[in-house]
């Protein structure tokens, strides 16, 4: 039956697919299951959050086309996210990003006429990029008139779009879903899904996914070459204690992760999707038969095609170890 039409673009933010997966674990006796993410208009699931952070303030008038600015600090995700919403009501947009974000992630947000800025140094305590990137959009609400930070690090509006990310899986599975795995970066996915889980007293044990060099469930800050994973700062809206469990994933355990899932299941993922794969691979000989496993895919792996599916970025960070995914009978 064919859709009705709908009333703009940010119409489509929603009702992803839910893909199964029958061949990424061949030998797993559980139902594993992809949310992807990237079928959101601004490809990921941070359309989600950027939406419901805006909406409210725009409908009610706090935001006006032509004389507001909206400030964000992104990685690249959220800030295309907001770049699509401001194009669409016609609102003026400054983005701060780092010398991480992908060129392609930069042309995009130059394509909806965002302002860019770009982090180059590095904090000289932490050696992170985030906290400039923060003290920087701080400077920028104080000096523009009409200035708003929607702030996904501690906007509680962030979260609360991802209870229905959780109740669009649900309802899919008819509440029967045993494991969610969900990667982890201002928290906001995962805390939702938490909610969700909490008041409709599913039994999801919920798994989240951290990277290496990542402080957001207590482990030592590091060196992290994938934007969008981990984070050196915790966010006011993470709550670690949402998870049951967190798993850590390396930048070169995503990298195999991604291109073993483009090899089995034919989809190109982001960093964080494949962090959810590589998880699920360590807890493995944990899951009960007959399980029904969901990862959260936030992305699609055409932002990435310059690193994570780039052979040269590849060998230059971690050498000749294309043999790890090319495997194909052993089984991940």
């Amino acid at each position: 039956m064919a859709r009705a039409p709908l009333k703009g673009i940010l119409e489509t933010i929603g009702n992803t697919h839910l893909v199964e997966l029958e061949g990424l674990f061949p030998t797993l006796n559980a139902r594993v299951y992809a949310k992807l993410e990237r079928f959101n208009p601004g490809g990921s699931v941070k359309d989600r959050s950027a939406l419901s952070m805006l909406l409210g303030k725009i409908r009610s008038g706090e935001l006006r086309p032509g004389r507001s600015t909206v400030v964000e600090s992104s990685s690249g995700n959220l800030a295309i996210g907001i770049a699509q919403i401001c194009r669409y009501f016609g609102l003026r947009f400054v983005c701060v990003v780092d010398a991480k974000t992908t060129q392609q992630n930069l042309a995009i947000l130059r394509a909806y006429q965002a302002i860019v800025e770009v982090v180059t140094d590095p904090d000289p305590v932490t050696g992170e990029y985030l906290p400039v990137r923060l003290r920087r959009v701080r400077e920028l609400v104080a000096e523009l008139p009409d200035a708003y930070w929607p702030n996904q690090y501690a906007n509680l509006l962030n979260p609360r779009a991802h209870e229905r990310t959780m109740r669009e899986i649900a309802e899919a599975l008819d509440g029967r879903v045993d494991f969610l795995f969900c990667s982890a970066s201002t928290g906001g996915t995962l805390r939702g899904a938490a909610t969700y889980i909490r008041e409709h007293g599913l039994a999801t044990r919920i798994v989240g996914v951290d990277a290496v060099g990542s402080v957001l469930f207590g482990g030592p800050s590091g060196k992290r070459l994938i934007p969008g994973h981990g984070a050196a700062v915790k966010p006011e809206v993470h709550d670690p204690s949402v998870a049951h469990e967190a798993v850590y994933v390396s930048d070169l355990e995503c990298v195999v992760a991604c291109r073993t899932l483009t090899i089995r299941e034919a989809i190109l993922a982001g960093g964080s999707s494949g962090a959810t794969v590589a998880a699920l691979e360590k807890l493995a000989p944990r899951i009960p038969r007959g399980s029904t496993c969901v990862l959260v895919f936030p992305d699609g792996g055409d932002r990435y095609l310059d690193t994570i599916y780039n052979d040269e970025w590849v060998i230059s960070h971690f050498g000749e170890v294309s043999h790890l995914w090319k495997q194909e009978e052993s089984g991940l």
